[in-house]
């Protein structure tokens, strides 16, 4: 798996993209319930309900550093919540790499 797929329009300071990476992961592994790559630019992820605070926490900083990414949440059928990720052409190299750190 590449663990170097951070752009360099990130402005997360570089001894932090590790922790920021096991972020996501963990988030990963506790909600997810399904994902989609809707285009090349957009992954739907299907989390579970109680993950709203923590997803929205971590989007918002993910915010912070990355500007490029937007996030929208979305209720969804099941009692689960639907996080869309949408990127510019310029930085579909990023969600590659973000849609690689899914657990299979």
């Amino acid at each position: 798996m590449d663990t170097d797929w951070t752009p360099s329009a990130c402005t997360l300071p570089t001894a932090e993209l590790p922790l920021r990476r096991a972020e996501f992961d963990q988030l990963f592994a506790d909600y997810l319930r399904g994902a989609d790559r809707v285009d090349p630019h957009t992954l739907d992820l299907l989390l579970a309900a109680d993950s709203r605070a923590t997803a929205t926490d971590l989007t918002a900083r993910e915010n912070e550093c990355c500007s490029f990414f937007t996030f929208t949440f979305t209720e969804a059928p099941d009692d689960r919540i639907r996080l869309r990720i949408h990127v510019p052409p310029a930085y579909v190299a990023v969600l590659d790499g973000l849609s690689e750190r899914l657990p299979q």
